[in-house]
């Protein structure tokens, strides 16, 4: 998978709703004046949308995932959404809780190929009223996981499946560029056969809202 060459260099962290961290964009959010795509940037934002009519930016905590079934019409995402924010969010793995053992057990999901993980998600712009401030930020897009072969193994047995929304390489460059592919891309699940998981013993959710967090690396990324 090939990444923008910019170096995030905030050190290997796990990510928790409400952390800064790295997310990918178009420049403005769309291509250049002459229609052909300008240059993929990296930013850093808060993990968790914060939509520009927020008063504060403890709203992050609840804005980290966005369901793609109704991204469209809910407030906090509607704004991004329309004005086509997308965004590509790197992680070197995701935690999410298996249940099938009828108690949580923390696991960490990676990559089979061992390469960077790449989520759909959107991104918005928020100024804070007290300081003036702007502050990026950024959600993880999901779908139904109930049928998934690899991803119905977790949530709580009564609760829907979810699943973060992990782009094939191919369409890395084109979720952020629009079209047909991206409105497709950010509807479908990743076949299962493409993520790996690793128990992680000791691990806790404490921290984290709904216990969803994300291991980011603070390796130099690859030219896009």
């Amino acid at each position: 998978m090939l990444w923008p060459s910019v170096m995030f260099d905030q050190g290997s962290l796990d990510l928790w709703p409400g952390y800064i961290g790295p997310f990918l964009r178009r420049p403005d959010g769309r291509a250049d004046d002459n229609d052909s795509p300008a240059p993929m940037e990296v930013l850093t934002g808060s993990f968790g949308l914060i939509p520009s009519w927020s008063k504060d930016s403890k709203f992050a905590k609840h804005t980290y995932n966005a369901r793609s079934e109704t991204v469209a019409e809910k407030p906090s995402f509607r704004h991004a959404w329309r004005h086509a924010q997308r965004c590509i969010i790197p992680a070197v793995a995701i935690y999410e809780s298996d249940w099938r053992s009828g108690k949580v057990v923390a696991t960490r999901l990676v990559r089979e190929d061992g390469e960077l993980l790449g989520i759909a998600g959107l991104w918005e712009q928020w100024r804070d009223p007290a300081t003036d401030q702007v502050l990026h930020s950024y959600t993880m897009l999901t779908v139904n996981a109930d049928d998934h072969d690899f991803m119905k193994a977790y949530h709580k047995p009564q609760d829907e499946k979810r699943m973060v929304v992990i782009l094939p390489k191919g369409l890395v460059c084109g979720l952020v560029d629009g079209g047909s592919c991206a409105e497709r891309s950010v509807h479908e699940p990743v076949p299962g056969r493409s993520v790996d998981r690793v128990h992680v013993m000791g691990f806790t959710w404490s921290r984290a809202e709904g216990g969803v967090v994300l291991a980011v690396s603070g390796s130099l990324l690859q030219v896009l």
